[in-house]
């Protein structure tokens, strides 16, 4: 996982991965909620080879 940070520049902040710029909001708590949503969706759970997910979704229809 990279590692971020959270930087004010002017009346906004910007969050940062390593020296990369990848997001500007205009409140840190906004911009603090991203990074920890962000770290959630790279977390993966391990299921077992016979568990099967709660929630199934469909396939999307191609046109």
């Amino acid at each position: 996982m990279k590692k971020y940070s959270i930087v004010r520049i002017g009346s906004e902040y910007v969050v940062q991965a390593g020296k990369t710029s990848i997001l500007k909001v205009s409140s840190r708590r906004e911009a603090t909620k991203l990074v920890d949503a962000a770290e959630l969706l790279q977390q993966e759970p391990a299921l077992d080879a016979d568990e099967q997910p709660s929630i199934r979704r469909e396939e999307p229809e191609v046109s």
